[in-house]
């Protein structure tokens, strides 16, 4: 449905030169909308963005969005759902944990969803877990007797075909 929406393109330029003399690039935006809205709204809305691009690098490489290995899309979809509320879990607890910082890392007074997460310990330790005692050591039972085994479904591996070049049948001399 993409021929449907209209798309604008908004080329910024800054008048005033970088600190060095150079002029600054030009900056390409496309808004896809109905309604073309103002500049001002446009460029906060740009400015926005950076924000968010933080948040996906700190989803990835903090809160290991990317990590796990799931087999459907379903377990995919619940997995990015609790990404969301990790972060909103870290942005509330900011008043709650006493900061944990590493030898080389400056003070801080606002604490940073990252410098959160680092200092949960204490929070997770006071709450407790849900989960059951491990199990004793020793030689595993094995399967129950009865029980019907069940194997994962598999699925075809998508595999991308190389294209060669054709050899040419002329000789080039």
């Amino acid at each position: 449905r993409a021929p449907e929406h209209p798309v604008n393109l908004i080329l910024i330029e800054r008048l005033n030169p970088m600190s060095n003399g150079q002029p600054f690039p030009s900056l390409w935006l496309a808004w896809v909308g109905k309604r073309t809205l103002p500049l001002e709204i446009v460029w906060f809305k740009y400015l926005r963005r950076f924000g968010v691009d933080h948040w996906y690098r700190f989803a990835k490489q903090r809160l290991h969005w990317t990590l796990p290995n799931l087999r459907t899309p379903s377990q995919c979809e619940r997995w990015s759902d609790l990404m969301p509320l990790m972060s909103w879990q870290l942005w509330l607890a900011r008043d709650l944990v006493k900061e944990n910082r590493l030898p080389w890392q400056s003070a801080t007074i606002d604490l940073t969803p990252g410098r959160v997460a680092q200092s949960m310990l204490s929070i997770l330790v006071d709450i407790g877990t849900p989960t059951k005692l491990p199990k004793p050591r020793g030689k595993s039972p094995g399967w129950e007797t009865g029980k019907v085994r069940i194997s994962a479904p598999r699925y075809p591996t998508v595999k991308k075909r190389v294209s060669r070049r054709k050899k040419s049948s002329r000789l080039v001399v």
